[in-house]
C-alpha cells in the first residue's frame, strides 16, 4: 500500500491518505481519528504491526482526489497539495555506501584517507540529517548554502522504522549536500548536511510487503535548468557495498530510536565535478514503485523557518 500526506486547504492541515490502484486518494480515518502522516499512523493507528494492515478498515469511501493531478505540484495553502508522508523525529543517513560515493568524497577532500578507511571498515558512517519539522516534501524548495559554491542533491533510498529497527515502508529522500565545505575538512560534516531546505522525503511511504527484495530497485535522477536537462544518471540498488541490515543494526547500537524514524542510505549517483546546483533548477529522484520526488532549488537563507516553529 502506498501512504501519502495531503494539505486539506479548508482545514488547513495535513491528512494521511492511501493511494488507491488508479490513484484514487483515500483519507486513512476512523471515525474522528485522523492521522497527519506515517509516523502518526505507527503512534496512534497500531501501524508498528504494519501500515498496510493498520490501514485496513480504515480507508474512506469517497476519494479526495487523484495522486497523478497533485504528484508534481508545488506547496500552495489555498489548494490540495502534497505534504511529506512522514514526519520523524529523526532523519538518520549514511555515506560511503556505494563506491561512486567513495570515489566521489575521496577526490573532493583533503582528508581523502578518512573515506577509503570508511568504505573498507566493517563500521558504516552514519549521521544525523534532519529533525520532523525540518523535513520538506514533493514540490518544496529546497535551499542552498550561501557560503558554498559546490551544491549536489544526493539521492537516495529511505527505510521507514519502528522503534524496533524493523522496516515498516520504503520511501525516497534527497540529502541535499555542500561537497566543497565536507572537503575541506571531515569535521564540517555537520555543516555541510544539515541547513534550511536540506532535506526531502516522498512522494509516498511504500509499505514493506511491497518490495520483495530492496536490492532490485533502480534509483534514477534527472536535473533540470530553465527546462532542460542538464544531468541524468541512475543506480542499481544492488550495487550498495554495505547491507541495510547492517546499517540499521548500527543505528540502533546502544540508540534509542523514536517510535517512527528514516534511514537514508546513502547515494550512488555523483554528478561531475564541475557541477553545481543553482537557484531554479529543479531536482527529480524516482524509482519504482516508489514514484517520483521533485524540488527545486533556492537560497536557503530565503526559505521560511518550518511552521512548526511559529
Amino acid at each position: 500500500m502506498r501512504f501519502c500526506s495531503v494539505w486539506l486547504p479548508d482545514e488547513q492541515r495535513g491528512l494521511l491518505c492511501a493511494v488507491g490502484a488508479e490513484g484514487e486518494l483515500r483519507a486513512v480515518a476512523a471515525g474522528d481519528r485522523r492521522f497527519a502522516d506515517v509516523g502518526e499512523l505507527v503512534t496512534r493507528g497500531g501501524g508498528l504491526a504494519g501500515l498496510a494492515a493498520a490501514a485496513e478498515g480504515m480507508l474512506s469511501a469517497e476519494p479526495l482526489g487523484r495522486f497523478g493531478e497533485i504528484e508534481h505540484g508545488e506547496p500552495d495553502p489555498g489548494r490540495l497539495h502534497l505534504l511529506p508522508p512522514v514526519r520523524p523525529p529523526e532523519v538518520w543517513a549514511a555515506g560511503v555506501t556505494y563506491e561512486v560515493s567513495r570515489e566521489a568524497r575521496i577526490h573532493e577532500s583533503t582528508e581523502a584517507d578518512v573515506y577509503q578507511r570508511i568504505y573498507d571498515a566493517e563500521r558504516p558512517e552514519i549521521f544525523f540529517k534532519a529533525t520532523g519539522p525540518r523535513v520538506l516534501g514533493p514540490g518544496a524548495a529546497l535551499g542552498l548554502r550561501g557560503d558554498s559554491n559546490w551544491h549536489v542533491p544526493e539521492p537516495e533510498l529511505g527505510l521507514v522504522l519502528g522503534s524496533d529497527g524493523s522496516v515498516l515502508g520504503y520511501t525516497l529522500g534527497n540529502d541535499l549536500s555542500s561537497r566543497d565545505i565536507e572537503g575541506e575538512n571531515p569535521l564540517y560534516l555537520p555543516q555541510a548536511k544539515i541547513f534550511a531546505g536540506a532535506c526531502s522525503l516522498g512522494p509516498v511511504v511504500l509499505s514493506a510487503e511491497e518490495i520483495d527484495d530492496p536490492y532490485a530497485l533502480t534509483i534514477a535522477m534527472r536535473i533540470e535548468r530553465a527546462g532542460e536537462a542538464v544531468f541524468e544518471d541512475a543506480i542499481a540498488t544492488s550495487s550498495l557495498h554495505v547491507r541495510l541490515e547492517t546499517l540499521v543494526e548500527y543505528l540502533r547500537r546502544d540508540n534509542w530510536l523514536p517510535p517512527v524514524s528514516v534511514l537514508l542510505t546513502g547515494t550512488g549517483i555523483v554528478p561531475p565535478d564541475e557541477f553545481t546546483l543553482e537557484i531554479g533548477d529543479v531536482v527529480e529522484i524516482s524509482c519504482q514503485p516508489i514514484g517520483s520526488l521533485r524540488n527545486r532549488l533556492a537560497s536557503a537563507g530565503d526559505l521560511p523557518a518550518p511552521a512548526a516553529w511559529a
